[in-house]
């Protein structure tokens, strides 16, 4: 009996130990099974290099991205290039990158560029930014400023001396620092600004041009006559350094660019929103840039903030999540 029973316990025992050495029958299926898959169990490991360049203003969300998709996924590398949204879109159209990062909407030339270069593309907002002019932290006598007063500063031919926009001001030599020709930024500013009420006005040939905005904040930071603009990312980080001017807006109040008034639309005319261009072969041949452009959508607005930008409402988020669907099917 002793016998016959060792026996039995032997073959059951056998029997769990070879299911137990398969995963069980539930888990060979993938069913209640805590572990994460594996590359032989069927998960595509991502790999391969997505080439992305634009706009400095957007760059510091493109990092962040950038850098926690690629936690993830390490043998994907993202290197996000900063040449300018015109450089970008340039580049974008000679068929070197996949995503082109834009600080302003793309141009109807750059259109027609990529048209002709069989390039298909989707446009994706992916948040807000308050573009931001500010002066030298000594600077105890500008308190806000109009467009009219900007315009006037920033044209070319225009003010030259503090004293000129305003006579109770300093007869110093203005010192200006600007976005270069490529970005988006100098771009946006233009519009907004030098062509406001109808008016074209050229950049002040005085001023500093750099595509590189770390260039711009210290121009202001170590010169009291200085004056100079930029996304509000690069406001936020160094805001201890400087002064923001309050811009008066169309219903006639001064504002600050802030989280609250550039969401709202009150930091007006210099609120504007941010996007991502991308390829759309890339999106569908490439599967390495079509998870990171998912990965991108998803959380910008969780990582806006962290770049120092303003995150896009709920609705708007949703619209791109859409178009990045139907760009993908």
């Amino acid at each position: 009996m002793k016998s016959l029973k060792f026996a039995a316990v032997s073959i059951m025992a056998s029997s769990f130990l070879a299911l137990a050495a398969c995963g069980g029958g539930e888990n060979s299926n993938g069913n209640n099974n805590s572990e994460p898959k594996t590359e032989e169990q069927g998960e595509k490991k991502l790999s391969g290099e997505i080439m992305i360049d634009g706009s400095s203003t957007v760059g510091p969300i493109g990092e962040v991205v950038a850098e926690e998709f690629n936690a993830e996924h390490p043998d994907v590398q993202a290197p996000i290039g900063v040449s300018g949204t015109g450089g970008g879109f340039e580049r974008f159209a000679a068929g070197e990158t996949d995503i082109s990062q834009a600080s302003r909407p793309i141009k109807d030339e750059e259109k027609e560029a990529l048209e002709k270069a069989g390039i298909e593309f989707t446009e994706f907002k992916v948040a807000n930014d308050g573009l931001s002019v500010v002066v030298n932290k000594e600077n105890d006598w500008v308190k806000e400023m109009t467009v009219d007063q900007l315009q006037q500063m920033w044209s070319d031919g225009g003010a030259k001396m503090w004293s000129d926009i305003d006579p109770s001001w300093p007869k110093e030599e203005i010192k200006f620092y600007s976005p270069g020709t490529d970005s988006g930024t100098y771009d946006y500013f233009t519009e907004a600004i030098l062509e406001a009420n109808d008016k074209e006005n050229e950049m002040t040939k005085a001023a500093t041009l750099s595509e590189d905005d770390n260039v711009l904040v210290k121009g202001v930071q170590n010169d009291k006559n200085a004056i100079g603009y930029f996304g509000y990312a690069y406001y936020v980080n160094n805001k201890d350094s400087f002064k923001v001017v309050p811009v008066v807006n169309e219903e006639g109040k001064a504002v600050e660019p802030s989280d609250a008034t550039v969401e709202d639309g009150s930091y007006n005319p210099l609120s504007r929103p941010l996007y991502i261009y991308v390829k759309n072969d890339s999106m569908k041949e490439k599967e390495e840039v079509k998870e990171f452009v998912r990965f991108y959508l998803e959380n910008a607005s969780a990582m806006a903030p962290e770049a120092g930008y303003v995150s896009l409402p709920q609705d708007e988020t949703d619209a791109a999540m859409k178009a990045f669907e139907e760009a993908t099917k």
